[in-house]
């Protein structure tokens, strides 16, 4: 039986971004999906690059955040210049909108924040944020603008960072759904796919919310899904409001530059003139499914960032499922089962941190040591703890 590296499970960005980097150190690496590799949360993504915190314990997060955001250049370099293909990155900057009477103090504290956290970030005038911006709309209050932010086509990059893994020599193995670890006494030694046995020298865990479905690794990746609804907006036409600059009878296509971000929500656009709207957060187990709550809460915060899409056409509509965790930080490191090592539980920033991520699992793997301290993300802050109903409940599928 054929022994690999690694088997890294799941194909997402994090498992594809993974292989890629184990495949460029000449090691033998199989990636292994139960579905179509790609097409859960990598997939459904917004695909803004932010290392800016999103809540309080993101915080905690954003050294490990600002180190992938650092790499995201190369990395996509290399992806690209491995294939040929787009990745659709583009760094032009967001502008965080707030509103109401306190917008200006949300704004200052904001910034503060940001710069406490050596986050590239300044305040902007409103008229200075609508000259930007010239659909921006009348209740924005105030503004900050984050001029080194980016953002990717996610759906892009993971079908280019797959076969970007696949032209290093990784073998990709589609619908193989693992259903156990092997073990040779204490140590990980590859994985079960219904009757197939896979010998591995390391097991990367990357199955993003489905981690918690076998018994075996729950206690490490207690993850849970959080469900995210999405919306994709055609742009054009319009019937514009009268408003300074813009004629008020002429049909107008809205095409933004660059992300608005408040928060209640965010439009980001793409060069083909789309524009993707989000997101929620939900606890509503493995169900994808869009719900008119959802599709409104959403409509809601686009059209306080900008009215005049209150008259465009939603061309798509799709729901994904988010790797949470219990403290709402990534899941990564080995474990004390030797072989076996946890890249998960990601949540909202799975795209930003692929890089890192590839970066410290093939440290791990190699038995380097991690330029970064990641003490605070080891699976083992967890083990051995009962696994709480949130993550052991709506767990149906195995990985």
């Amino acid at each position: 039986m054929k022994t690999f590296d690694a088997a890294i499970v799941g194909g997402g960005l994090i498992g594809a971004s993974a292989a890629f980097e184990l495949a460029a150190r000449n090691l033998r690496v199989v990636l292994l999906d139960r579905q179509q590799p790609g097409r859960e949360a990598s997939w459904a993504a917004a695909g803004m690059l932010a290392p800016s915190p999103d809540g309080p314990d993101a915080q905690r997060l954003v050294p490990l955040a600002k180190e992938s955001f650092r790499l995201y250049p190369e990395f996509i370099a290399a992806i690209e210049g491995t294939l040929g293909k787009s990745c659709g990155f583009a760094r032009e900057g967001t502008l965080e909108i707030f509103f109401g009477p306190e917008g200006e103090w949300a704004r200052d504290a904001f910034i503060e924040q940001q710069q406490r956290l050596g986050l590239s970030s300044e305040p902007l005038a409103i008229e200075g944020a609508r000259e930007m911006e010239p659909w921006l709309g009348p209740k924005a209050s105030a503004a900050a603008w984050l001029p080194t932010e980016a953002t990717v086509d996610p759906r892009l990059l993971i079908d280019a960072a797959l076969g970007a893994a696949q032209a290093r020599g990784v073998q990709i193995r589609s619908h193989c759904a693992v259903t156990g670890l092997l073990r040779e006494g204490d140590r990980c030694a590859g994985v079960l796919a219904g009757d197939a046995r896979i010998a591995a020298r390391h097991v990367v865990l990357a199955a993003g919310c489905f981690c918690s479905s076998l018994d075996e690794t729950a206690q490490y990746a207690p993850t849970r899904p959080v469900r995210g609804q999405m919306l994709s907006l055609r742009g054009e036409p319009v019937l514009a409001r009268s408003r300074p600059g813009l004629a008020g009878s002429k049909r107008q296509t809205v095409r933004l530059r660059r992300v608005l971000r408040s928060a209640n929500g965010y439009l980001v656009p793409r060069p083909d003139g789309r524009i993707l709207a989000g997101s929620t957060l939900e606890n509503a187990g493995y169900e994808k499914a869009v719900t008119p709550a959802g599709v409104q809460e959403i409509m809601n915060a686009a059209l306080e960032l900008a009215p005049a899409l209150t008259s465009v056409e939603i061309t798509e509509m799709w729901a994904g499922l988010r790797p949470g965790t219990p403290d709402n930080l990534p899941i990564l490191g080995p474990t004390d089962i030797e072989g076996l090592i946890v890249a998960t539980g990601h949540y909202r920033n799975g795209i930003l941190l692929a890089p890192v991520t590839a970066k410290l699992v093939a440290a791990w793997v190699t038995g380097e040591r991690p330029a970064l301290e990641t003490d605070l993300f080891s699976p083992l802050r967890f083990a051995h703890r009962a696994v709480s109903p949130a993550a052991s409940t709506a767990a149906p599928y195995p990985l």
